[in-house]
């Protein structure tokens, strides 16, 4: 496959999955890899939307965890979603997965309600006021909620998941009460939650968030998720999600 100026393709040692990356945009990171491995039992059979797909990474990781599984990948930069697409085709995987060049705000019109079993989604984690911005308007879009904020990502999800369907997200502890906060009022009542540690001794900067449209109240909490051993190295965890141990 024919590659574009400062792309190339990196093999994702899972199934012999690959994925298409510009060196100089957004890549995905490995908040996206706990994700599909959070997700990874979602039910076979689904229909799933990934909100904010960016490389794809997620609808391509999920498609070798899960059985007879169809995705659409959501992405409102079209340089990001055509690149998407071209991994989807480099993984033969145009049977399962379809890239969608749009806002996520503007799928109301595009899809009915309650279209899809389940919804996944690695959203912007801060404020456009919020932290160092990048002046790079792919990391920009990436990384702050510039096109669409946290209450639309879940309201979003909301609208397409049928009842009792499964949401699924990676965010910031530090925005924990708005997260179940937005996902109470949109009616997706909080069912799991795993933190992620960068190290035993340090503050937990990612969580994971299951979430059931309709569920009834009980939310449970996962082990912990340290991700590297104090000399650095990955925790055995980490590695058997990376298919390295």
């Amino acid at each position: 496959m024919e590659l574009k100026e400062n792309e190339r393709i990196d093999d994702l040692e899972f199934k012999n999955l690959k994925i298409i990356q510009n060196k100089d945009g957004f890549c995905f990171g490995i908040d996206s890899v706990l994700l599909s491995d959070f997700a990874k039992n979602i039910r076979n059979n689904s229909k799933v939307m990934d909100l904010g797909t960016g490389t794809g990474i997620l609808c391509i990781l999920l498609s070798g965890k899960t059985k007879n599984t169809t995705f659409v990948g959501t992405e409102i930069q079209q340089e990001v979603a055509e690149m998407a697409n071209r991994s989807v085709k480099l993984n033969e995987l145009e049977d399962r997965i379809n890239i969608l060049n749009e806002n996520i705000v503007n799928l109301k019109s595009i899809y009915s309600e309650k279209s899809f079993d389940a919804v996944v989604t690695n959203p912007p984690y801060k404020k456009i006021n919020t932290g160092v911005v990048n002046v790079e308007d792919r990391k920009l879009i990436s990384r702050h909620e510039v096109t669409a904020g946290l209450e639309d990502f879940v309201h979003t999800a909301s609208y397409l998941l049928k009842d009792f369907g499964e949401f699924y997200m990676v965010h910031r502890p530090d925005r924990l009460v708005d997260i179940f906060s937005i996902m109470r009022k949109e009616k997706i009542e909080p069912k799991i939650i795993r933190f992620v540690y960068p190290k035993r001794n340090k503050k937990a900067n990612m969580v994971l968030i299951k979430g059931v449209k309709l569920g009834n109240p009980f939310l449970e909490y996962e082990d912990n998720l340290i991700v590297y051993n104090e000399d650095g190295s990955y925790t055995d965890e980490i590695l058997k999600i990376y298919n390295k141990k």
